[in-house]
C-alpha cells in the first residue's frame, strides 16, 4: 500500500482523495502522480504501484477520471489521467466531508483531556 518509516494508516478514501486533488491541479501519468504525492508529503507517503493503479482503475470505472495517451518527460508513451466533471464534483463533496471530519477530530483531541 503506502510505505512509511512509521506505521500510520490512511483513512478510507484518502488515497483516492489525494489522487483527485492532484489531478485537479493537472493531468498526470501514474508515475508522475506517485512522485508528486511523495514530494508533497516530504517523502512520508510513498505510493506503491500495487495501490496506485488499482485506485486509478476504480476511479476510471466510477467515471471520475478519463485517460488519453501522452508523452513522458523522456518522450515515452504514457497513459495520462485527468479529472472528469463527475470527478471534480466528487472531489468537492469529499473535501467538504473530510474537512468536517478533521474539525471534529481536532476538537476531540483538544478537549478530550479536560
Amino acid at each position: 500500500m503506502v510505505k512509511r518509516s512509521q506505521h500510520r494508516d490512511l483513512f478510507p478514501g484518502a488515497l483516492e482523495l489525494m489522487i483527485l486533488r492532484s489531478l485537479n491541479w493537472k493531468p498526470m501519468h501514474g508515475y508522475a502522480l506517485a512522485q508528486r504525492l511523495k514530494d508533497i508529503s516530504e517523502d512520508y507517503l510513498q505510493i506503491e504501484e500495487g495501490s496506485l493503479y488499482p485506485a486509478l482503475q476504480r476511479m476510471l470505472k466510477s467515471g471520475w477520471l478519463e485517460t488519453e495517451m501522452g508523452l513522458s518527460a523522456r518522450n515515452r508513451p504514457v497513459r495520462v489521467f485527468k479529472l472528469t466533471d463527475a470527478g471534480r464534483k466528487h472531489l468537492e463533496q469529499e473535501l467538504a466531508s473530510v474537512e468536517k471530519m478533521f474539525a471534529g477530530v481536532t476538537r476531540v483531541l483538544a478537549l478530550a483531556g479536560q
